[in-house]
């Protein structure tokens, strides 16, 4: 008799296996690093090692079992999440032949030969799918065919890395929306591949998994894997999805016009709606949700929590020597202080990731602006709480993206993963958006919304939102203070004008990019 349920989570850093019963509750978790290293001889690659991951996968699980002291059998059902964009091309074998991760950019030349060659054709392809080249897969598809031909000839199908675990699960190649989508060759609005979008790139258009909604069983563990993980042949898998979409499922944000901020190494915005509505100047992707017949408009700043780490690193020796001596972390012991400084930390700002344009992506090179010579006012405490303004500040750039779309801005926020556990970046981020921000007790949401979707495809949940219902629970709730409120918006409005001209001095040559699309 089954009784819990199993996620299994690739990350772009990490594969982690977690257990979880029927309410939500976290058994166990295990994890193991993973990195994608560049093939030196293909400048910007990142590869996949299939055969070497699927190792590391394999010890998570088997950490898993062993650690919780359970019978495999009592797995009712296995869902994957994965980071998005990441492929897997397969021979007529099903053998793994090429697989690349998502920050893959090998692929910086393909995109302008094939704007130049097709005028108008990165437009056209988002008005049917939501995503420009900037992460999509035809650029890649593009690269394998020129640069590796012997691989493109032989290969049969594509899927995402979570289908691929799926595939190590159960021998089934299968896709599904809320990750394929992130392909740029899907029809958003029919949650279907659409071979026509390949045809017009002059790439094989009969490569695609068959596609199964978030949640819908796909088969049972095979007898393989049962052998190489000590699973149960009784054990559902069920589909699964990409990492922001099943993070959303994971905090609740399930219904129309719900809003989710996840605060990880990127932050991104996630605003559900059951009318997807392609935005004119193709600045925000539209991504097909985990919840069938919901969509979500997304909008993504780089590297908030990357900056908040290099911040650490960089210029809090004296919180790290605390930290080994009296075990309080450094950013507790930096945010103590931070809390001191008023809101707009006496007018200065500072440049990190611009709010998205994703048909031309790219970010200003950093900097800090606006501090002066007096160190009582400006000094560490104070470059610490304007990164974390930074990061709101990008937030509300993106909430007004979505407003000028679809007409909405919300009245509250789920504010999620790591970034949320800071209190003080709760209470700067409703005061910047002046939005109630709530807190789920489950932060590291991504995991618990495929266990979510284990257990809908396996009928212990009669649907998605019932399952949520049971499992998400709110910690905290954080209100806008007025007055701070007041100074943000003005401090806002400096910020995006002072962004322009930083990311001139980029355009220009002056400075360095701090990122920007491959291909621009």
């Amino acid at each position: 008799m089954g009784k819990y349920l199993l996620a299994i989570d690739g990350g772009t850093g990490s594969i982690r296996s977690c257990l979880f019963d029927y309410d939500g509750r976290q058994i166990c978790i295990a994890s193991r690093e993973w990195v994608h290293l560049q093939d030196p001889r293909y400048p910007g690659s990142m590869d996949f090692d299939c055969a070497k991951n699927w190792e590391l996968t394999k010890q998570t699980i088997a950490e898993v079992l062993e650690t919780a002291g359970i019978d495999s059998s009592e797995i009712t059902a296995i869902a994957a999440s994965s980071m998005r964009e990441g492929i897997v091309l397969y021979d007529e074998d099903n053998r793994e032949i090429f697989s690349c991760a998502n920050v893959d950019a090998r692929a910086s030349a393909q995109g302008p030969e094939l704007k130049e060659k097709v005028p108008g054709i990165e437009e056209e392809i988002y008005r049917i799918s939501g995503q420009t080249f900037s992460l999509g897969a035809i650029v890649r598809l593009l690269w394998v065919k020129n640069n590796a031909p012997e691989i493109y000839e032989k290969t049969k199908k594509m899927t995402m890395l979570n289908d691929w675990l799926t595939f190590k699960l159960t021998g089934i190649l299968s896709s599904e929306p809320s990750n394929g989508c992130t392909t740029g060759m899907f029809d958003i609005k029919k949650r279907v591949w659409d071979t026509g979008i390949l045809e017009k790139c002059s790439l094989k258009p009969d490569i695609y998994a068959p596609v199964y909604e978030c949640g819908e069983k796909i088969g049972y563990i095979s007898n393989e894997c049962a052998a190489e993980t000590g699973l149960s042949v009784t054990t559902a898998v069920v589909s699964g999805g990409g990492d922001a979409q099943l993070g959303a499922v994971g905090v609740g944000v399930v219904s129309e016009k719900q809003n989710a901020i996840f605060g990880g190494s990127f932050w991104q915005v996630e605003s559900n709606t059951e009318t997807p509505k392609i935005d004119a100047k193709c600045r925000l992707k539209v991504n097909c949700h985990a919840v069938k017949g919901m969509w979500q408009y997304e909008a993504i700043a780089f590297y908030p929590g990357l900056v908040m780490k290099w911040y650490r690193d960089a210029f809090c020796g004296h919180e790290k020597k605390i930290a080994a001596e009296t075990g309080i972390s450094v950013y507790a012991q930096m945010e103590k202080e931070a809390e001191k400084v008023p809101a707009g930390c006496y007018g200065m700002l500072c440049a990190f990731s611009d709010v998205m344009n994703y048909i031309q992506w790219k970010h200003a090179s950093p900097t800090f602006m606006g501090f002066g010579l007096d160190a009582e006012k400006f000094n560490r405490y104070t470059f610490y709480r304007a990164i974390m303004e930074n990061a709101a500040y990008i937030s509300r750039g993106h909430l007004e993206l979505i407003r000028e779309v679809t007409g909405n801005y919300p009245q509250s926020v789920i504010f999620a993963n790591g970034s949320s556990k800071s209190k003080l970046w709760c209470q700067i981020l409703a005061d910047v958006l002046n939005v109630t921000v709530k807190v789920p007790v489950v932060r590291e949401a991504t995991a618990l919304g495929a266990a979510i979707c284990a257990g809908v495809g396996a009928g212990v949940y009669a649907n998605v939102a019932q399952a949520c219902e049971r499992v998400v629970k709110l910690a905290e709730e954080y209100l806008p203070n007025a007055d701070n409120a007041g100074v943000y918006a003005d401090m806002y409005a400096k910020w995006r004008k002072a962004y322009k001209a930083q990311l001139a001095l980029a355009d220009s040559g002056v400075l360095p990019h701090m990122w920007k699309a491959p291909g621009l």
